[in-house]
């Protein structure tokens, strides 16, 4: 691997790392590098692997929450117990609506959903949705005690938005959870939780054309070290984002959307 395929291997891997738990939209930034600095673009395969090293950032950093839900849906599911505690029940009808319409959407954003334009209309639609969303009064709901099968449902379905670069899958998670009156700590530890079931999947999806090479250019050896520093990155950025969201609230990447999006538009029809 050269010097160059390094650097860029790093800046890739910090670029996922940190915007992958930021509600500014990992893939749409993603997307956009080969856009600013006249790359070959890597493609959609490229991003899915970028996207396997913050997911085994989530698996380090909540691995003793996910330990206990992985216990729980054995017992779910192979002992038929349905005394499981709700945030389990919570978090798998969350991630079945999900899957269930980003099968609806994924041929529609794999082809058409990597333009500039349309990019800088998701940076700010879902950005003035983010800033509503954060003007609501935080309640005392959580996952833990109740089941919430509306709320879990319409989260679910924000979340196949994100299949679309510029929404944010992050974002669009602990928006609808702010819509929904739950507190930005709870929305955002659930937001990132869900990122695991929906990039693994994606990603055994696609796990023949990754191996076999014939989904992306990029050498096997890059994609490697961009795992490598999207997971380093990625561990250092949720430490962070939990310990400031409450706090800082949400207006600042709202505002940090839309001036994306508004440069995006104003390039794409310059």
């Amino acid at each position: 691997i050269s010097i160059m395929d390094f650097y860029w291997s790093l800046f890739y891997g910090f670029i996922q790392g940190v915007t992958e738990f930021l509600p500014i939209s990992s893939s749409g930034h993603l997307a956009l590098i080969p856009y600013f600095f006249e790359l070959k673009d890597p493609g959609v395969i490229f991003d899915l692997v970028m996207h396997l090293g913050t997911a085994l950032a989530v698996i380090t950093y909540f691995r003793k929450d996910i330990l206990f839900i992985l216990r729980e849906c054995m017992e779910i599911f192979f002992k038929r117990n349905l005394k499981s505690t709700y945030f389990t029940q919570n978090f798998i009808i969350t991630t079945f609506f999900s899957f269930l319409l980003i099968l609806v959407l994924k041929k529609f954003a794999f082809e058409f959903g990597r333009t500039p334009l349309l990019i800088g209309v998701n940076f700010i639609v879902f950005g003035l949705l983010m800033y509503l969303s954060d003007l609501k009064k935080e309640t005392t709901l959580n996952f833990n005690t109740q089941r919430e099968w509306k709320f879990s449902v319409l989260i679910g379905l924000s979340q196949s938005f994100a299949i679309f670069p510029g929404v944010s899958r992050s974002g669009a998670t602990i928006t609808m959870g702010r819509f929904l009156g739950f507190s930005r700590l709870e929305a955002s530890r659930f937001s990132f939780l869900l990122s695991l079931p929906v990039i693994l999947g994606s990603i055994v999806f696609k796990l023949p054309e990754i191996l076999n090479g014939t989904a992306t250019s990029v050498n096997f050896d890059i994609m490697l070290w961009g795992i490598l520093f999207s997971f380093l990155f990625g561990i250092m950025t949720i430490h962070f984002f939990l310990k400031v969201i409450a706090k800082l609230g949400l207006v600042y990447f709202s505002v940090y959307r839309v001036f994306v999006g508004a440069l995006l538009l104003y390039l794409s029809f310059s």
